[in-house]
């Protein structure tokens, strides 16, 4: 048993303590959750995502990494932020079939991963995906989805952009700033939901939110699950958009696993082993697309709870979970959860976008990437390019084409470009 926690994997709390500490992690996971389905539906100008479903997925997900992991790592598993632009651009391709054939991709990814890890070892991982393949992915990931922070303002150009949205985008901006700042304890760990509820105040001021909808809504209400063979048939086309994207959360999962083995001092990639967590972020990923929901992941803010708290309780975790689930049948909430103005988002999202560029660059300094090499240089540089400038390789066989554009080009080519490239002579 770790020494560091007050509480260890298998220990059970207080009942009073235990849901406390659990409403934490939820609150902790809370905002970022709900914003994939709110920002993917932006970029997409559509519907694709519900907030709800990315919830009870959220639950549902989590509680299935636990089994998967004999309950030996407290990890809770949200809706990931990479897969943003790629679930619009996949549904703007082939609709919502194309976008939750490609989530389902994902899962299944990770779970061969998984088997492949259990056969042969890690090691081949660690050379498929180093820092200077990974850096660099993020910070597409990040940069890519700038511009939609700036349009929720209405600071694009040609956008008419008025005083309460930018009053709103400031406010929502700088409590979030501050509080990522100046917080150490568990408000630290929650600056963007804190962010969002003084923005969501202030626009309700400035008359800048419409309640209509919270009147109209149940107590109580069932998700709108999205289920193949019920509601779309599986469809592949979109699967180059998508599918490269796993293998760089999949070396954030294996980077949040690390951190958090240090937190709790047990190492989590010997024990429960690698290839169970990877597995069970897998199916959670799976089970959430067959329901409609984003991509899991494992949550840097739960993982940064359970080191204030000294809590590594996975009962915590759990409950967690259930209480995530509970969140997405309650009708008012998550209507009231919608009416979100799009200035408040924005001006969370300025530095939340700017956070996931920032982790890729923290990476490459942090594992000391060398760029006086221009073998590195070239690396970062093609994929920054190809990533943010809008490149797209369409490839046509027959009757039947496949394209890469934006991020998955962007990690295509940094992963060819590491395994090919000559290194230079010493």
């Amino acid at each position: 048993m770790n020494t560091k926690m007050e509480l260890g994997l298998y220990d059970k709390p207080p009942l009073a303590k235990w849901l406390i500490l659990s409403l934490q992690h939820v609150f902790a996971m809370f905002g970022a959750t709900i914003l994939v389905p709110i920002l993917v539906n932006q970029t997409a100008e559509e519907t694709v995502l519900t907030i709800p479903v990315a919830l009870v997925t959220s639950g549902i997900g989590t509680l299935i990494y636990i089994v998967c992991t004999r309950a030996g790592s407290p990890v809770y598993l949200g809706s990931s932020f990479a897969f943003i632009a790629p679930i619009a651009a996949a549904y703007a391709k082939a609709g919502i079939s194309g976008a939750m054939t490609g989530a389902m991709a994902v899962g299944l990814i990770y779970v061969v991963c998984a088997i492949a890890i259990r056969i042969a070892g890690k090691g081949w991982l660690e050379k498929l995906l180093p820092p200077i393949v990974v850096g660099p992915m993020i910070m597409v990931i990040g940069l890519g989805l700038a511009p939609s922070a700036i349009s929720q303002i209405g600071l694009s150009a040609g956008s008419d952009a008025n005083w309460r949205s930018i009053l709103v985008a400031l406010i929502a901006f700088l409590v979030t700033a501050i509080i990522a700042v100046t917080r150490k304890g568990f408000l630290g760990v929650i600056p963007v939901l804190v962010g969002i509820i003084s923005g969501y105040i202030a626009a309700l001021v400035l008359g800048l939110v419409d309640l209509s909808p919270v009147y109209a809504a149940a107590f109580f209400s069932m998700p709108e699950f999205m289920l193949p063979g019920v509601n779309y048939s599986l469809n592949f086309n979109a699967l180059p958009t998508i599918a490269p994207i796993a293998l760089v959360t999949m070396a954030e999962h294996v980077g949040d696993h690390k951190a958090l083995s240090a937190i709790i001092d047990k190492d989590l990639i010997e024990d429960p082993g690698l290839d169970r967590t990877l597995l069970g972020d897998g199916l959670a990923t799976i089970a959430a697309a067959l329901l409609g929901g984003p991509p899991n992941t494992t949550y840097g803010e739960n993982t940064s709870v359970v080191g204030i708290t000294k809590i590594a309780s996975v009962w915590v975790i759990g409950v967690a979970a259930v209480m995530a689930i509970c969140l997405g049948f309650l009708g008012k909430f998550t209507a009231l959860v919608s009416t979100i103005p799009s200035p408040v988002l924005g001006g969370v999202s300025i530095l939340l976008y700017g956070f996931i560029a920032s982790n890729g660059l923290k990476m490459l300094v942090e594992e000391h990437a060398d760029f006086n090499n221009m073998r590195n240089v070239v690396i970062a540089a093609t994929m920054l390019t190809l990533g943010l400038g809008g490149a797209v390789i369409a490839l046509t066989f027959g009757s039947a084409s496949i394209s890469f554009s934006g991020m998955a080009l962007a990690a295509i080519a940094g992963i060819l470009l590491n395994q090919f490239l000559p290194k230079a002579a010493d």
